[in-house]
């Protein structure tokens, strides 16, 4: 099967490799997404090597004797492989279990891909009435989701999104299906247009410092090291931070304004699938204003480069 390989950081390439062989559901990949870790994987993040990509869209065409009932079945899939065994998976958190794989992240082959593997507990299926190009979106909808389970929203709650880009947008929408008025602070013109295009207010960067200390929750989602220091610029005393942001590197700040103003810090990563494809079936989430670009694999070099500016950059795989 053809393959996307990362070798080492910064270096990419197109290869045939074995179709995986492993007593799991095989899936074919119809489609999958580039995303910001995507990115951070290829300049070194977590020293990955290998086949990248987690947000995809397939067929099942083979799958153990147990889980027959998945052949032919187009589905998506929860990334966190556990061990089964251990405390975390005993509760079902399989995302925090010390031995797990990820999928294009950490031990486990990705999406980018003609083929993948997944055991049928990770597997989810996808309506009918859903594209491929939205089904790609069920992860990172979820991961956005994962956010309403951690805080409390409502209406009343003055948000942020510190970001403007695809999981920005993506995040923004699922906060505002809680009734909660959303702010976007980015500095993209292009993206804030398609951003106050969706009904969002919009802060540029220069017009920040006016509205210091003045969201009760801000989420970053920039990706890079200085959103933190936006985030916790924005911040009200007592307010709530939630850190999305995964980038190769480190992040230097001053922990005082954190403790002189009660703020509370919330790392977010995976989350459920369910009210994810709810909410895209649902179409609550509209993703078509971040499409940016379909790809064939051959066409990784420009993907790549592309999805650096764009939003959602995907790659059309079967």
């Amino acid at each position: 099967m053809r393959a996307l390989i990362i070798d080492r950081p910064g270096v990419m390439a197109l290869r045939e490799v074995p179709v995986p062989d492993a007593d799991e559901c095989l899936i074919r990949v119809l489609a999958a997404g580039i995303c910001g870790t995507d990115l951070e994987l290829l300049r070194g993040y977590a020293e990955f090597c290998g086949i990248p990509g987690h947000e995809f869209v397939g067929v099942v065409e083979r799958a153990p004797a147990r889980a027959a009932s998945w052949v032919g079945r187009r589905v998506v899939g929860e990334i966190n492989v556990g061990c089964g065994a251990c405390r975390w998976c005993e509760l079902g958190i399989k995302e925090h279990c010390e031995h797990r794989s990820v999928v294009g992240i950490r031990g486990r082959s990705g999406a980018f891909a003609e083929f993948l593997t997944l055991p049928p507990e990770n597997l989810h299926s996808v309506p009918d009435s859903m594209d491929d190009t939205r089904a790609v979106f069920v992860e990172p909808v979820a991961a956005a989701c994962r956010i309403l389970e951690q805080v409390e929203i409502d209406a009343s709650t003055h948000t942020a999104i510190v970001g403007d880009g695809r999981m920005a947008l993506v995040t923004a929408q699922v906060l505002r299906t809680t009734g909660a008025t959303i702010t976007i602070a980015g500095k993209h013109e292009a993206k804030l247009a398609v951003a106050g295009g969706m009904g969002f207010d919009v802060l540029r960067g220069s017009e920040i410092a006016a509205r210091a200390k003045s969201f009760d929750l801000v989420v970053d989602v920039t990706g890079k090291p200085e959103g933190f220091q936006t985030a916790l610029a924005l911040a009200r005393p007592r307010g709530t931070v939630v850190l999305k942001s995964t980038f190769h590197g480190d992040l230097a700040w001053t922990p005082w304004p954190v403790i002189v103003d009660e703020i509370t810090l919330i790392g977010s990563r995976c989350g459920p699938f369910a009210p994810a494809i709810a909410l895209l079936a649902a179409k609550r989430i509209d993703v078509a204003p971040l499409a940016a670009a379909v790809h064939p694999l051959e066409g990784f070099e420009a993907a790549f480069d592309a999805a650096r500016r764009e939003l959602k950059v995907l790659f059309r795989i079967a």
